[in-house]
């Protein structure tokens, strides 16, 4: 039987897969990726891009996330989200939505140097996947992952090529499942999850219409659509998602999950879209139909020995939120740098064991806001007044009654303001994107407090350096002006010092450290005459430490450490901090 030989081998090409791949051919890593399919994404599924996701393309390299923004449909045209009985009909509110509100926009400005986009899965997945080609993955289409065993040293990974059926054997150091909600995997894997599985049926109706008349005037990724006993069947709540602005749509249309799966076929699929519209004549060019189901389960542990899931594999939730996609690259981002270090000999096994304990509470978070923001249409349902009730006609009244001239109907509509307003949660939640603190072997604590949330942190971002967060955004410039974010000095596969004036020798302490670990460990000194200078002082207050201290991160720009000043023995200090981030003690 042939065999293939190489240090991590990957399972699915989606956005964690490819993601992974990209970033560990990116830090020199050999690995190979199969696919089960002969192609990448065939359907727009995945598509609100984050702050940072577009932080970790930006890390990959600035020509991966400038083709990124060429291809997405930008922050501008996502617009905020427009509630309405059809495209024709009435509207019943909007929600200022992904950072289109000012003072959201402007807060995700400060927290980042990346833009929110809307990039469908037809467009990421491709960039991803060439970028890790590119840079050395192997990749072999149509090919069924079929078992693995785990051995003292490794991972054998049976598999199949599907065009000759014939069975081969990859030997790897270690293993990723990164092959979707079903993942095969985390099933031979016994990975253990929590929640459940086909809570809800949807079906999918992608197709091409130019719908410019009705929506160019009011730019919006997604149109909800309210229409209770609606012709067509249904549950009479349903989607319309821009994929491409304006004439590619993608509906997504409830089904009751204990009535037999409906067939999508052409027929169906233009009357379901004539309905939500609000055109009977209107033609369609289908592209695509299919029905799925809403799930809410987590892993709560995502990984096994020497083998990793990550991605859809690990965390199966709704669309709501726009978080699938996002949370995958992250896993990737989190997992990738790990794996690097420790088959460069740089850190131990232990700091694997880290993924799980910094990712599944993520995984569990996401899952439960995913599916919490689903039952957080309930509010606007008790509003509109199709809550309580199963008479279509009543339903249909009662909403209609909110335009007239009485004190019910003034109650009703501040009821259904209130109801909009808490759809930020869904649609604008800026914390739940950006708030994620690690806890774990691979963040040393600095002996202070981890600081209180000040605001609502799903729906708010709080910048701090305290070690577990994101490193704080902030610009810096160099000796010709130029800006860089504090992002763009760290990562890149390395960790990295920050520090001030005084803070010099953190730069022969990182020296004799590295060369002591084996690991190249970059500092940065920002100040007046250094190599970057901090002209508004943004980073000074952002920094949380001293002039001479320093703030070290990790090369997926999380902090490991921070001192509040320079030690006595600053090298024995970041000796002994990083050989325990690193499990090397």
């Amino acid at each position: 039987m042939p065999e293939i030989k190489t240090d991590v081998l990957i399972v699915g090409t989606g956005p964690a897969g490819s993601a992974c791949a990209a970033l560990l051919s990116t830090y020199g890593i050999d690995n190979v990726v199969v696919n089960n399919y002969r192609w990448l994404a065939n359907t727009p599924r995945a598509h609100i891009t984050n702050l940072r996701t577009m932080e970790v393309l930006r890390d990959l390299g600035r020509e991966v996330e400038d083709e990124a923004y060429l291809h997405a449909t930008n922050e501008d045209l996502m617009g905020g989200t427009v509630f309405c009985e059809s495209l024709v009909g009435e509207e019943i509110g909007r929600v200022p939505s992904w950072g289109s509100h000012p003072r959201s926009r402007a807060e995700r400005r400060l927290s980042s140097p990346a833009r929110m986009n809307d990039l469908p899965q037809t467009f990421m997945e491709p960039l991803l996947f060439k970028t890790a080609c590119v840079r050395g993955t192997q990749a072999r289409m149509s090919t069924e992952y079929l078992s693995h065993t785990q051995t003292g040293d490794g991972v054998v990974t049976q598999c199949r090529d599907k065009l000759t059926g014939e069975e081969f054997t990859v030997r790897s150091r270690y293993l990723v499942g990164a092959d979707g909600g079903n993942s095969r995997v985390a099933k031979n894997a016994g990975l253990p999850f929590e929640g459940q599985m086909g809570v809800r049926g949807s079906m999918n109706i992608w197709f091409r219409a130019d719908l410019s008349e009705l929506v160019a005037h009011r730019p919006a990724v997604l149109y909800p659509i309210m229409q209770p006993g609606a012709e067509v069947g249904g549950i009479g709540m349903g989607l319309i998602r821009m994929v491409r602005p304006w004439n590619e749509w993608l509906i997504v249309w409830g089904y009751d999950i204990n009535e037999p799966t409906p067939v999508v076929d052409q027929e169906r699929a233009t009357a379901i879209a004539r309905q939500l519209v609000g055109k009977p004549d209107l033609e369609i060019e289908l592209l695509g139909a299919n029905t799925w189901t809403v799930n809410n389960m987590y892993a709560t542990r995502m990984q096994d020995g020497r083998v990793f899931c990550m991605g859809d594999a690990t965390h199966r939730h709704p669309p709501s939120g726009g978080l699938g996609s996002n949370t995958s690259i992250q896993d990737a981002f989190n997992l990738a740098w790990k794996l690097a270090a420790v088959i460069k000999g740089q850190a131990g096994e232990d700091l694997l064991q880290t993924y799980t304990t910094e990712r599944a509470p993520i995984a569990k978070q996401i899952v439960t806001r995913a599916n919490q923001s689903i039952a957080e249409f309930a509010p606007l349902y008790e509003a509109l007044g199709i809550a309580e009730t199963t008479d279509a006609e009543v339903m249909q009244a009662n909403m209609h009654a909110r335009s007239q001239a009485t004190k019910a109907a003034e109650t009703q509509r501040e009821a259904i303001r209130e109801a909009l307003a808490f759809k930020r949660y869904e649609l604008d939640a800026h914390g739940v994107e950006m708030n994620q603190r690690y806890k774990s072997s691979a963040v040393a604590t600095d002996g202070s407090a981890e600081p209180a949330f000040e605001r609502d942190p799903e729906l708010y971002y709080q910048a701090t350096t305290y070690p577990g967060a994101r490193l704080p955004h902030a610009w810096v410039f160099d000796a010709r002006g130029r800006q860089h974010s504090t992002l763009d000095l760290t990562g890149h596969g390395r960790f990295t010092v920050l520090t001030g004036v005084g803070g010099e020798a953190w730069r022969e302490a990182a020296e004799k450290v590295g060369k002591k670990l084996g690991l190249q460990i970059d500092v940065r000194i920002i100040g007046p005459r250094q190599q970057y200078a901090d002209h508004t002082g943004d980073w000074a207050r952002a920094r949380e430490v001293g002039d001479t201290g320093c703030v070290l991160t990790r090369p997926d720009h999380h902090v490991a450490w921070r001192s509040f000043a320079l030690p006595a023995d600053p090298a024995a200090e970041l000796l002994q901090i990083l050989s325990g981030v690193l499990s090397r003690q």
